[in-house]
């Protein structure tokens, strides 16, 4: 199994820098997911780190080996990226059958499966497919791979709810049925939160969390009930977000809650619940604005 070692990356294009100084490791066997709104630095490092780019300064390791032109640390690496890299013309077929001419350990059985799961029809041609049969194509395409390192950079764009909670659901049986290790880049932040184990947020170009999904979620929590309650409780309180709806309001907080804070609530007859990740990731990335 592989690990991805980011140290010390810095990145910038016509003077400006979009990535700075990045270091993380990514651990193997973890479903990760990569946060940050347009413009953070998302995709640029998904490129760098699949040697798509030129450090400006720092190293990617992959097992300890520099990605740069080490065709041997590529090949434990997928990405399937947003913009299509397959001619127009080629059918999907073919597109699997190439894509086992560069990773020996593509599964065309599964990928065979796979396209019958999702109704994905592998002769026609990829300039036939609408935008979320691209998509699916290139999903199948990566999970078939072999590859020890999975990125998967928007792989819901064009996908409906139905397609996507199959997605979903494959992903898992599929992480759970052998030791890999996945990245996902997303936007769609609610529907992947519960399969993330670790999130990586940027921010111009800075990371600004990278922390288990459970720690994540610890560093906030919400409070609701009764007006006046609420108020009362949240008085010293680092209140991110209130919601109102006549005499009841939920009030989001930006800190971990102790053993005081739990005796409070229940003494004020408070509900406590848990914040969505996206919700925590949209104050984080926000902040300072």
């Amino acid at each position: 199994m592989s690990d991805i070692l980011i140290k010390n990356v810095t990145k910038s294009y016509q003077g400006k820098e979009v990535l700075s100084d990045i270091s993380i490791n990514i651990e193997i066997s973890k479903i990760y997911g990569l946060l940050g709104r347009n413009g953070a630095g998302k995709t640029t490092l998904l490129h760098l780190m699949t040697n798509r780019g030129i450090l400006d300064s720092g190293e990617i390791l992959i097992d300890g080996e520099s990605i740069c032109e080490n065709d041997k640390a590529l090949s434990k690496i997928y990405f399937m990226e947003e913009k299509n890299l397959f001619p127009e013309t080629m059918k999907i077929v073919d597109v699997f059958k190439w894509t086992k001419e560069f990773y020996e350990n593509f599964d065309m059985e599964y990928a065979i499966k796979l396209s019958e799961m999702f109704n994905l029809n592998t002769d026609e041609k990829v300039k036939s497919l609408s935008t979320g049969y691209k998509s699916i194509s290139k999903i199948i395409t990566t999970l078939a791979s072999g590859a020890e390192i999975l990125i998967f950079d928007e792989p819901i764009l064009g996908l409906d709810a139905n397609h996507r909670e199959f997605f979903y659901k494959e992903l898992l049986k599929f992480y759970n049925d052998g030791q890999k290790t996945i990245i996902i880049s997303t936007h769609i932040i609610e529907e992947i939160s519960h399969i993330l184990e670790k999130v990586v947020i940027l921010r111009e170009g800075k990371i600004i969390e990278n922390n288990s999904v459970e720690d994540m979620l610890n560093l906030a929590y919400a409070v609701s009930g009764n007006n006046e309650a609420v108020d009362k409780y949240i008085t010293s309180k680092n209140t991110i977000d209130i919601e109102t709806l006549g005499s009841y309001k939920k009030a989001t907080i930006l800190q971990e809650r102790t053993k005081e804070d739990l005796d409070n609530i229940k003494k004020l007859e408070l509900e406590i619940s848990t914040v969505e990740l996206q919700k925590l990731f949209i104050y984080l990335t926000n902040m300072g604005e």
